[in-house]
């Protein structure tokens, strides 16, 4: 199901999903939209978990048993911010093992639009990469690997059924455009053959490249194999110094300061695509690096 954007599929995905007889459960570090979109409904009450803590996601979980009738799991599975990734294999297994206890089932939502298309061995995204299993409910995007525009929502036939006659951004928005959908079919096609390997192993030996630079230069980041990497400057005048030094030496990048992120999480947003070169990171990093040491 094809909506104009990412952020209103979630909007529009877990608002009608929610009834005064929900419980939302959300991970701490959830993008804007899903908190928007809790914001926008009216359940029996909401609890937010840790940062990719299964615990006490379980604890939400058992607290709430009795008092609602659906559970609604909702997470990440790249966090953009961060570049890190939700344990969905351990994420799903505890919604298993608690969907007796809610008369309408514990249902996982995961808005994994950093993830499909870049992510994964074949660029399923997280699910592919965790090894558990489809969720629920899988909301993505054209928008980020695809290089288009529009969301769209995956689930079951009759959640599908459902949301079409309930989602408002769905009925009373435009969709995207035939030129669009051609487009994003093309993407797809990419990603799903021989190329879309070849750009994805590419991707990911970019981003190794790139990860081990910068830990040779001393720069904090969040390690791991999605092309996402943050620089965790942890200074709102230093993140945005070094923003400026790179745009002023062509390279373009995303600094992150309060109120977006909280104080002392202030960072540099990189990211990697497969056209990159290897000089490409390699020059970057060398300008890194001579910030670092004018900076002190």
């Amino acid at each position: 199901m094809v909506f104009s954007s990412a952020y209103g599929t979630v909007l529009s995905t877990i608002t009608p999903l929610v009834t005064a007889e929900t419980v939302l459960v959300s991970d701490e570090l959830n993008h804007n939209c899903i908190i928007n979109a809790m914001r926008l409904s009216r359940p029996a009450g909401k609890e937010i978990y840790g940062h990719n803590d299964v615990a006490g996601l379980e604890r939400a979980l058992v607290a709430w048993r009795g008092k609602a009738k659906r559970a609604l799991v909702v997470t990440d599975g790249i966090f953009s911010m961060r570049g890190d990734h939700a344990p969905l294999a351990e994420i799903m297994e505890v919604c298993a093992r608690h969907d007796h206890a809610f008369e309408e089932n514990v249902v996982c939502v995961v808005d994994d639009s950093h993830g499909v298309g870049a992510f994964g061995a074949t660029g399923r995204g997280t699910e592919e990469y965790t090894a558990s299993g489809s969720v629920d409910i899988l909301v993505g995007t054209l928008g980020k690997a695809f290089g288009v525009n529009g969301g769209y929502v995956a689930a079951d036939a009759d959640t599908i059924r459902f949301l079409r006659e309930s989602s408002q951004m769905y009925i009373y928005s435009n969709p995207i455009t035939a030129g669009e959908a051609a487009a994003a079919l093309a993407s797809l096609r990419i990603v799903a053959g021989p190329e879309g390997r070849a750009l994805l192993a590419r991707l990911r030996l970019l981003t190794e490249r790139f990860e081990r630079g910068l830990g040779r230069i001393g720069i904090e980041t969040i390690p791991g194999d999605h092309p996402v990497v943050p620089l965790m400057i942890r200074d709102t005048a230093q993140t945005k110094d070094l923003v400026r030094y790179l745009f002023e030496n062509g390279v373009l990048v995303t600094g992150l300061t309060y109120p977006v992120v909280p104080r002392g999480d202030e960072e540099i947003r990189a990211q990697i695509n497969a056209d990159h070169t290897e000089d490409d990171i390699d020059h970057v990093l060398e300008l890194v690096a001579l910030w670092a040491r004018q900076s002190g």
